[in-house]
């Protein structure tokens, strides 16, 4: 498997891993009465894996996207350094006015 496909796995599977923390954290806590809901509820099951799912597709791409924009490239400078350049220099440029 190409690097690039294991990486961009790698980081899906973090972002599932987290939401599935994030959303069993929900639960027990009952934060806005979840837990309950879910436990009481007929299709509780079915809810806590539609959220479940949900945070879990949300939570991979958003690790997926950071993942990749904070990648670097080697041909450029650390973060902080100016390139200096030598080639281009601002000029003035002279505008007339004709009426």
């Amino acid at each position: 498997m190409p690097f690039l496909v294991k990486f961009l796995v790698r980081h899906a599977a973090i972002g599932v891993g987290v939401a599935a923390v994030f959303v069993g954290l929900l639960v027990a806590f009952d934060v806005a009465r979840l837990g309950t809901l879910f436990a009481t509820s007929a299709d509780g099951m079915l809810a806590l894996a539609v959220l479940t799912f949900a945070l879990g597709l949300t939570f991979g791409s958003v690790q997926m996207g950071f993942a990749v924009m904070l990648m670097s490239d080697k041909d450029e400078p650390p973060a902080g350094h100016r390139i200096r350049l030598t080639r281009l220099v601002p000029r003035f440029a002279r505008i007339t006015a004709g009426r």
